[in-house]
Formats: C-alpha cells, sequence, structure tokens
C-alpha cells in the first residue's frame, strides 16, 4: 500500500513519501500563481482552480489567498463562495456541497497527530519523524461558516447549516441547525 493509499484511508502515513510530496509542490505551485494573479483574469483563475483541485463545479469562487495541502483532495459544489486567507489542509477529503458560503480566516483541518508525544514522535537512524493520520471532512449543501471557524478532522456538517463566526466544530453537526461556539454546539433548528 502506497504513503498516499495509507493517508486516504485514515492510517498512519510517511508524509514525507516522494509521492506525497511531488503532489505538495506542485500544489505549492499552482496557489502561488493563482494567488498573484489579477482577480480580472477569471479564465484563468478556473483553469488554475481545475488543475490543482480534485473537483469544482460551475458557479465556485475562491477569493485570494488561498492555501491548501494537496488540493486534489478537495471537491467543491457549484455556486459555492470561500472568502479570504482560507486554508484547507485535504491530507484527506474535503468535500463541500453547493451554494456554501465559506467566510474569511476559515480553517479546514483532516490531518491529526498522536496526543502522546512519546506516541507521536519517532527516532531512528534516519532521524526523527512523527505519526501522522487523516480523516475527510464532509460540508452539506446551504452551508454558511463563519469567519475564523476551525472545522475538525472526521467532522460532517449536514445541509442548511449555518455556523457562528469563530466555532471550533469539533463534532459533526446534524442538518437545518444553526451552532456556535467552542466547542461547537448547536444552538437551535433552522
Amino acid at each position: 500500500m502506497t504513503e498516499k493509499e495509507k493517508m486516504l484511508q485514515g492510517m498512519n502515513y510517511n508524509s514525507r513519501d516522494p509521492e506525497l510530496l511531488t503532489i505538495y509542490h506542485k500544489a505549492r505551485r499552482l496557489m502561488k500563481e493563482y494567488n498573484l494573479l489579477d482577480s480580472q483574469l477569471t479564465d484563468e483563475r478556473q483553469r488554475i482552480l481545475s488543475e490543482m483541485l480534485g473537483s469544482i463545479q460551475e458557479g465556485v469562487w475562491i477569493e485570494t489567498p488561498f492555501y491548501c495541502d494537496y488540493g486534489e483532495n478537495i471537491t467543491i459544489g457549484s455556486n459555492t463562495f470561500i472568502n479570504t486567507n482560507c486554508m484547507f489542509l485535504d491530507n484527506n477529503k474535503i468535500t463541500i456541497g453547493k451554494n456554501g458560503l465559506i467566510a474569511p480566516y476559515v480553517q479546514i483541518y483532516t490531518a491529526s497527530h498522536p496526543l502522546k508525544a512519546s506516541d507521536r514522535i519517532i527516532e531512528n537512524e534516519k532521524g526523527t519523524s512523527y505519526l501522522t493520520s487523516a480523516e475527510p471532512v464532509t460540508i452539506g449543501d446551504n452551508v454558511w461558516i463563519g469567519g475564523n471557524s476551525i472545522i475538525f478532522p472526521g467532522v460532517t456538517i449536514g445541509d442548511n447549516v449555518t455556523i457562528g463566526a469563530g466555532s471550533v466544530v469539533n463534532k459533526s453537526i446534524p442538518d437545518n441547525v444553526l451552532a456556535v461556539g467552542n466547542p461547537c454546539k448547536v444552538l437551535k433548528e433552522l
């Protein structure tokens, strides 16, 4: 099994694997190109996003700067708007539905590490490394995620949800609710 296959299956993997580094460097090149591009060059912006991301549907708009790890593990549904300075650590799949609003500085994490240092840090003859694993994040249709929110690995956010600004979403959120806070909790049905 390759390190990429391990990563996408939620197993511990080597993030410095040559195949993963190749994908990582491609994403960095495309992000740099995208983030420096004139906003009026919409066809070129779309070309770069199509090359960098796994799948984007019609009407997706991503403000710059935008950051991700690999890009190819990100799927975005139609008419979704992603505002400035968002960071998507797509070590596993990030799936965002249609008609989404992702506010500035939203961070979506799929990667994680063991909590205990002795479980996380590996020392051997080649030096020191660390264990990494990743779980997918799924965001439904018609979701608004407020600014400076953080979405943790393994979280699913249902359809028609509003996440309040500054929320830390560490557990899945059902459909049709307003959820806010640290940790994020459902306040009411919508």
